[in-house]
């Protein structure tokens, strides 16, 4: 193999032995079946990785997380010829390389054309040189970022593409979705990791104070103005500012962001002159802002020039599949800090934990999960008792309805006769508004509740 010495093969056990990568005798293969295994392990120490596409579930995000690791070695996927389609996504998303699996009769040639292709990578040098290798904090910051859901590889993905360059971002999504985390990875993973990241609340000030956070003020341009104090564009010069629930500001302090971001220069209150800044700013909301746009709450022209480029994060209720790497890594995470014996889930846990709708979404499920590692003893496994009440509203009624001869049909009457009563009480009686909570209407509860005999 000549100057390669040592690779990393993520996937099926026997892709590897058709690759034959195993059998050269100069070389040293470390064998792992899935990104989670490869992550565990020092990737500095290969010259370079093999990922299996065809075994690995959501390779790009598989991509993305080991390319942010330092100093990690080239990525070459091994790819089915049929989704030779896939190959700019897997390039834009970190691979130096992509490997079309070899025909059925023709493995010698396109196994010679891997290892081949795997040198002449290593040979010309493919890993990042250390200048612009991904910082510790962007490691941290992507490796904080868990889930194998094809949502969040796609999240991923653009979270990729956008750190490499300059546009302003605007991150969409509920509350709790982990925006915050996604403004780290873009800004770390950037050209401006060297410099600072700076958040702020846009809800929790005043529109007067707001503006002195973000643009400064001079001594003596409001009581209590004792001495001049840089705001926080200029506190992140050269680096990241995170504008976080942009959408609650007002239309007039909106006016004089538009032109901060136009211009690429501020003025402190109370100053005559202005001042140049270079900042990225990443802006999120837990809103529609376009719908707020025609709506006349938020401006129109600010839209524009915050969404240069889009990415929505979608709910954790859409991503089932993420639930759990997510309950394990909190399981992992808030053991360490309570300096406690690593604890498990029971299976019954796990299934009460993906039946739940999380309205808080990620932060939601961390919570649950340290408030169960407190209540529980040491090194427990965490059973269903561990967690909130609230978790159990929908296994109750399903419990309940469970009765032995009865039909599906039957079951699940009972079931949506209770979701309809609970949707009542939570709305008053009013009939209206609970039709509007279910996403139905109003003729369709009347029929649903007179068929179910719903008072």
């Amino acid at each position: 193999m000549g100057s390669i010495r040592s690779i990393l093969w993520i996937g099926r056990g026997e892709q590897l032995a058709a690759a034959q990568l195993a059998q050269a005798p100069t070389l040293d293969v470390v064998w792992e079946r899935d990104v989670e295994g490869a992550l565990a392990l020092p990737l500095q120490g290969f010259d370079a990785i093999a990922l299996d596409a065809t075994s690995v579930e959501n390779t790009l995000l598989g991509l993305v997380r080991l390319r942010r690791r330092r100093r990690c070695p080239p990525l070459v996927v091994w790819l089915a010829a049929e989704q030779a389609a896939r190959v700019p996504d897997l390039l834009a998303a970190g691979a130096a390389d992509v490997v079309l699996c070899p025909a059925p009769g023709n493995d010698a040639a396109s196994e010679g054309s891997l290892r081949e292709r795997l040198e002449n990578l290593v040979r010309a040098g493919a890993r990042p040189p250390d200048p612009s290798a991904p910082s510790p904090a962007a490691a941290d910051a992507t490796d904080a970022i868990v889930g194998r859901s094809a949502e969040m590889a796609a999240v991923l993905a653009l979270v990729e593409r956008a750190s490499r360059s300059q546009a302003t971002v605007l991150l969409s999504g509920e509350t709790g979705t982990g925006k915050e985390l996604l403004a780290r990875a873009i800004h770390y993973g950037g050209p401006r990791a060297s410099g600072a990241f700076v958040a702020v609340n846009c809800a929790a000030f005043a529109d007067t104070l707001l503006e002195s956070e973000l643009f400064g003020h001079v001594r003596g341009s409001f009581t209590g103005a004792e001495r001049d104090r840089k705001g926080l564009f200029e506190a992140a010069d050269r680096g990241t500012l995170f504008l976080d629930e942009v959408s609650e500001t007002s239309r007039p302090f909106q006016a004089k962001l538009l032109r901060v971001l136009q211009e690429r220069e501020l003025r402190p209150l109370g100053s005559a002159s202005s001042r140049r800044i270079d900042v990225r700013v990443v802006a999120a909301t837990n809103r529609d802002l376009w719908r707020e746009a025609l709506a006349g709450r938020f401006r129109e022209d600010l839209y524009y020039r915050l969404a240069v480029f889009p990415i929505h994060v979608p709910p954790l209720r859409e991503r089932p599949t993420d639930i759990q790497p997510l309950a394990e890594h909190f399981l992992a995470l808030h053991a360490h800090r309570e300096r406690s014996p690593r604890s498990r889930l029971a299976a019954d846990a796990l299934q009460l934990l993906q039946s739940y709708r999380w309205p808080g979404n990620v932060r939601e499920l961390e919570n649950e999960i340290h408030r169960a590692l407190i209540l529980a003893e040491r090194g427990e496994t965490l059973a269903p008792e561990r967690f909130s009440e609230r978790l159990f509203g929908i296994l109750e009624p399903v419990e309940a309805s469970v009765e032995p001869g009865e039909s599906l049909r039957e079951t699940l009457a009972r079931i949506e006769a209770w979701l309809i009563r609970r949707a009542l009480a939570a709305n008053g009686g009013r009939r209206t508004q609970t039709a509007r909570g279910l996403g139905i209407t109003r003729e369709g509860l009347y029929k649903k509740m007179k068929r179910l005999n719903v008072e």
